[in-house]
């Protein structure tokens, strides 16, 4: 009876975080952001995206919560083990792309949701906010 507890919370934080990262994609476009790939993975891990502002190519890490949230904000999450880990995947990028000697941004979009139904993916975003250069 847990194991299907757990996988319908890890299937609702799935959700969440497509959802998340989906919203973040059509801001940045917004913004006039070329996006050169979402979900990036190699052995180390995942690019959430990338992107390209300005002649600078710009790794973006998605981190979303919901308003009722009790393990703090999605900006909060991001710490030092992850800093270090997206910087490491995004070598790899780079490498693998022949992309080394480019300028190199790390952003972070934190976003917050609230549940607008009963649906698990039925959500409205609070507040989005766009940390440029955040690490």
């Amino acid at each position: 009876m847990s194991k299907a507890s757990n996988t319908g919370k890890r299937d609702d934080r799935r959700s969440i975080g497509v959802y998340g990262e989906a919203q973040a994609v059509d801001y940045l476009l917004r913004q006039g952001y070329e996006i050169l790939g979402r979900n990036w993975r190699c052995r180390s891990g995942e690019l959430d995206i990338i992107a390209k502002f300005d002649g600078t190519i710009v790794i973006v890490e998605v981190r979303t919560r919901r308003a009722s949230g009790r393990f703090g904000t999605a900006a909060e999450s991001v710490d030092y083990r992850k800093q270090h880990r997206v910087r490491s995947i995004a070598e790899v990028f780079l490498s693998v792309n022949k992309l080394h000697g480019c300028p190199v941004r790390f952003d972070v979009i934190a976003i917050t949701l609230a549940q607008t139904g009963m649906l698990p993916a039925s959500y409205e975003v609070v507040e989005l906010r766009h940390i440029a250069s955040a690490f």
